[in-house]
């Protein structure tokens, strides 16, 4: 019994381990959303089914350690809610990042993004409606993400061609420059101008200025690259959580068995033997 307890104990200290990287990729989260995604409240499940793996864990812990079967039974069946959780929440994070990609544009390392390329999700119609975009929008703005992009060589500000050679995020590719499709004419990282009057026929090309505090935050790619941000972000975590999983459901059945043998060494049942008293009849003398 000590080895099936020790067992246990030894389990949930690894589950009380596996709870460390589901937290810090909601926190890792959190921090994305204040510094550049925006999108605060997306971190939160991540965190309270980390929170919830660490104290669950530590509750079985003690269980084991002081064999007390209440703490077992709600080791167990929490456990279970929480794995269903953590699936549930794997597969809504694919399901509403599973759109949508940035264009590669020509002569440009950089990608384009337009928001006709995540429409019809759950996640692209919070993004795109006013409540949240005016949030989000401040929050870029905030986060001086374009102003961070301005870089100088001796003095003088890179060039054209230069620029057209720098890997951009999404954020900076939407928000802080024009789409290259409008054909706007290069000053510096955040100053375009029109090339000889002529606009291109996206409606984000009238939507652009050169005013530091408007750019391009109120364009449809905009919005595309916060999507595209996002969906980077939630892929990253969802692996991590993918592999903790599957860890955690191995945990969870070996858990149960040690738990199941536990009890039967309990009921003085010999392992691997089923035990059945029956009464016997006594015989009835006539």
């Amino acid at each position: 019994m000590r080895t099936s307890n020790h067992l246990i104990g030894f389990l949930n200290f690894l589950t009380f381990l596996l709870s460390i990287p589901i937290l810090g990729g909601g926190i890792w989260l959190s921090s994305r959303a204040n510094n550049t995604d925006c999108m605060k409240f997306l971190q939160w499940p991540v965190i309270i089914i980390g929170v919830a793996i660490m104290v669950v864990s530590l509750a079985g812990f003690a269980g084991a350690c002081y064999r007390n079967n209440f703490l077992m039974y709600l080791y167990l069946w929490a456990m279970f809610f929480i794995v269903a959780a953590l699936i549930g929440f794997v597969i809504f994070a694919y399901a509403v990042t599973d759109k949508g990609s940035g264009q590669p544009v020509l002569n440009r390392v950089y990608l384009d993004y337009s928001l006709r390329d995540y429409s019809g999700t759950w996640l692209s119609d919070r993004v795109a409606s006013e409540s949240y975009w005016s949030k989000i929008s401040s929050c870029i703005r905030d986060s001086h993400v374009c102003r961070k992009m301005g870089r100088t060589f001796a003095g003088v500000p890179e060039s054209a061609e230069m620029f057209y050679l720098r890997k951009l995020s999404p954020i900076e590719s939407g928000c802080c420059k024009p789409p290259t499709s409008c054909g706007f004419t290069y000053i510096n990282e955040t100053v375009w101008n029109p090339g000889g009057g002529l606009v291109g026929s996206d409606p984000d090309c009238l939507r652009w200025s050169n005013d530091q505090e408007q750019l391009c935050y109120n364009c449809d790619s905009c919005k595309a690259g916060v999507l595209a941000s996002l969906k980077k972000s939630w892929r990253k975590v969802s692996v991590i959580n993918i592999v903790i999983l599957i860890l955690l459901v191995i945990l969870y059945v070996v858990a149960c068995a040690a738990f199941r043998h536990n009890k039967r060494i309990d009921n003085d049942e010999p392992y691997g033997e089923t035990r059945m008293e029956k009464a016997q009849p006594s015989r009835i003398h006539f």
